[in-house]
């Protein structure tokens, strides 16, 4: 089993905090990078937050710097997203994604990933 497994969505007020999960497969987690996109309704699927596990060296777009924290626990498998001051436009479903081939990485590219997990749904209201 290599599909990651996304937990931890549901709805919040503006202001609040949430914390996603995303379990990997030993396999899933031995890739090179691990990624947090969101898709809403009508719209792309947008990069949202990026991770190297050999050194933990971080990526985030302009759109949710500062607000948003991405993380691991080797010990666990697990990828988290750390979102505090959601926004309304913050609504989305959440997807982490596996790119498992070392090299450079063009963070918002989805067609760079080789693994997603199913989404969770994150909902802010105002």
């Amino acid at each position: 089993q290599v599909q990651p497994v996304e937990s931890g969505g549901g709805l919040v007020q503006a202001g609040d905090s949430l914390r996603l999960s995303c379990a990997a497969s030993e396999r899933t987690f031995s890739s090179y990078a691990m990624a947090w996109f969101r898709q809403a309704p009508g719209k792309e699927r947008e990069f949202v937050a990026g991770i190297i596990w050999s050194n933990e060296y971080t990526y985030y777009p302009d759109s949710v710097k500062g607000r948003f924290t991405i993380s691991r626990a080797n010990a666990k498998n697990t990828v988290y997203l750390q979102m505090n001051s959601l926004k309304p436009e913050d609504t989305a479903v959440y997807y982490c994604a596996v790119k498992s081939t070392y090299g450079s990485i063009r963070w918002s590219k989805t067609d760079e990933y080789d693994y997603w997990g199913q989404g969770t749904q994150v909902t802010v209201s105002s």
